[in-house]
């Protein structure tokens, strides 16, 4: 402990506790155990008349257009194993690397488990990748075959299949490339079912042991190169027990708190090929006995919410500050519900801040429950319990209040080589503005000598570089011995993870997430600026879509911002303004600039002097995935963004401002 208060009764039970999901097995029998415990109950739901499946009927049911089907544990344990046959019978081997290059889907679940099953290892491309990043994707783990979504990922990885060593490809849905090379899904499917046997799918679970290779997991790439992250069965599997200990169904917990159980329905719609989706919403998921159901896209996310009505999902502090501004978008549709709306919001947060509501705070919060909260509630599908929150740090501000509405989010804390949960928000104590504590096996220290914590405010605890140790850590990138070295450091006898990430620790073991080592601003003052918080100041703001604060070297912290276009129509049919109807246009109009001005000022009230917005410039494009400016996990590819807008930057601190 860090402090001298008394260990919450909580800490000792996760630690004590254990149930036929806790093991140290490896994922492909920790599937198969799962899939006996929970035979009869639903595994999967998928929406009809989304893809072209090569799966057919006879595999898995066609759901109507735009509806639900579902498959059984039973089910859709047949599947994995004859895909771990068919895989078998093409050459894949224990130890051989097949690539995974589709978006969240069910087919993307089978066949992890398949490759896993038949003791190959599971590289991972995101979906997004352009023909020279799936290059590297797959020629850097020297991936032996892969296994696409669809023609229009084969012909990307077609186009550099002269630079790769891969034997075969494998398409989840209909293509008319015609190779002999190239095999749909259902056909490694039927191929596996003709010749299975189950003493040898069983020879091939005994063969791997919790210490072998399962998948690599490349790095998103915020700056330079991704490194391939080695993920062991043991560090996937322990984190699976480490969350199960915090989130199960533990005798201790009061029946009121959130727990993941059989047969709990999960949503899952962030990108497989990421750490925190694979563990989240996957691998745990499967492991506790639920039912995972795919969105068709982000897009569709408010629809299929609906349909696939969810007690739990994963999800990143962007897609939380997207709801929000939703629910505000909806509320403003007229000034009586706009002032009932953000009268609600600032109730909710007030009942998160206290302990003890009273009788008015909790007249105000049934009606404002009643009014508002209550239709937030079924618009996320009416049966949600709690979320949890990664990837990123969660607005404090919007944490309280979902937290207000009765919308539980817990928020966490990990890296791709932490496989990937380090600390979770308990139920028993979620407090909003913090990581969390770390959960079961892993330790964790502060090493306090990386940075000068005089030049931070509003630190009380320890603060420095967080180091991780535990059964869940990898051992290492993949052919890079040198970036694998100085990622770790010796101390007290033990090898201990450099997170790269500056951490406050409270006397209770909580963590407070301050920023990236390597994107503190250091002021020409000398001053240290972290910009993430100050950023997360404005995800509740209905006037700024998205803002990067700079500064680094120079005398002031500024920002660069994507206005909220949409609320900034409404404002000026509201008042009557007559805007360009080009969002170039828009960025530079005085009219505008106030407006966003305004949202800046209030911002800038709660910050400390040094900290605050001096100057900012308006850029009309939006940072996405797609134009480079975001990781696939929607995480600020700063550098790309200092160097698309340098001219912004230009006029904020003048024509001497270089890049760094």
């Amino acid at each position: 402990m860090a402090g001298d208060d008394p260990r919450p009764a909580w800490r000792d039970a996760e630690e004590r506790y254990t149930d036929e999901v806790v093991g140290d097995d490896t994922i492909g029998e920790m599937f198969a155990a799962s899939a006996r415990r929970n035979a009869d109950r639903p595994a999967q739901m998928y929406k009809g008349g989304v893809y072209d499946r090569t799966l057919t009927e006879s595999v898995i049911a066609t759901a109507p257009n735009g509806e639900y089907g579902t498959i059984s544990y039973e089910r859709m344990h047949d599947i994995v194993k004859h895909l771990a046959a068919g895989f078998r019978d093409l050459g894949v081997g224990a130890d051989d690397r097949v690539g995974l290059f589709a978006s969240t889907r069910m087919e993307w679940a089978l066949c992890d488990f398949g490759v896993l099953s038949a003791g190959g290892v599971v590289t991972t491309v995101y979906s997004e990748s352009s023909p020279r990043q799936v290059q590297y994707l797959l020629d850097d783990p020297d991936a032996d075959a892969v296994v696409v979504e669809n023609e229009e990922h084969l012909r990307r990885v077609l186009e550099v299949e002269d630079d790769l060593s891969l034997s075969f490809y494998v398409v989840m849905d209909d293509t008319d490339v015609d190779r002999d090379d190239v095999y749909s899904l259902q056909s490694v499917h039927d191929r596996g079912a003709d010749v299975f046997q189950e003493t040898a799918y069983q020879s091939w679970l005994d063969e791997r042991s919790p210490t072998d290779l399962a998948s690599l997991i490349y790095t998103s790439g915020t700056t330079g190169r991704p490194k391939g992250v080695e993920l062991t069965h043991r560090n996937f599997r322990s984190n699976v027990n480490q969350a199960r200990k915090r989130l199960g169904p533990r005798p201790d917990k009061h029946p009121d708190l959130p727990s993941v159980r059989p047969g709990i329905r999960s949503i899952s719609f962030l990108p497989l090929a990421h750490v925190f989706e694979r563990l989240a919403g996957h691998f745990f998921v499967y492991a506790s006995g639920g039912t995972v159901g795919y969105v068709e896209s982000p897009d569709t996310l408010a629809d299929d919410i609906q349909q696939i009505r969810p007690n739990m999902g994963a999800s990143v502090p962007r897609v939380y500050e997207r709801i929000f501004d939703t629910m505000r978008t909806q509320a403003a549709e007229s000034p009586v519900k706009e002032r009932i709306f953000e009268w609600a919001m600032d109730v909710a947060r007030a009942y998160t801040r206290t302990d003890d509501p009273g009788p008015v705070l909790g007249l105000k919060h049934a009606v404002a429950d009643r009014l508002v909260y209550s239709t937030v509630a079924e618009n996320l599908g009416g049966e949600l319990e709690f979320m949890v929150s990664g990837g990123g740090t969660l607005s404090k501000r919007l944490c309280a209040t979902f937290l207000g509405m009765g919308l539980t989010i817990v928020e966490g804390y990990g890296l791709t080589e932490t496989s990937p949960v380090v600390t979770i928000n308990p139920p028993e104590n979620v407090r909003p503005g913090t990581l969390g504590v770390p959960v079961v096996d892993v330790d964790v220290r502060i090493d306090e000598s990386v940075v000068d914590a005089t030049q931070f405010d509003d630190v009380e605890g320890p603060l420095g570089e967080l180091l991780v140790d535990g059964p869940n850590v990898t051992r290492g990138y993949w052919n890079q011995p040198g970036p694998t070295e100085r990622a770790f450091t010796e101390i007290d006898g033990r090898h201990w993870f450099r997170t790269g990430d500056i951490v406050e620790q409270t006397d209770d073991d909580f963590l407070i997430y301050h920023d990236r080592i390597k994107e503190v601003l250091v002021l020409s003052t000398g001053k240290n600026v972290a910009p993430q918080p100050i950023e997360e100041q404005f995800a509740t703001s209905d006037r700024v879509e998205q803002i990067m604060v700079v500064g680094d070297d120079q005398k002031f912290v500024g920002a660069l911002v994507v206005p909220n276009f949409e609320q900034l129509e409404r404002w000026a049919e509201r008042e009557g303004v007559d805007l360009p109807a080009d969002d170039y246009a828009r960025c530079s109009d005085e009219r505008v600039r106030a407006w966003v001005k305004e949202a800046v000022d209030d911002v800038n009230e709660d910050l400390e002097k040094v900290e605050r917005i001096k100057q900012f410039e308006l850029v009309p494009e939006e940072w996405t995935a797609e134009n480079d400016l975001l990781t696939p996990s929607m995480k600020k590819k700063r550098r790309n963004i200092r160097t698309e807008f340098e001219a912004k930057l230009r006029e904020i601190y003048g024509e001497d401002y270089k890049q760094r």
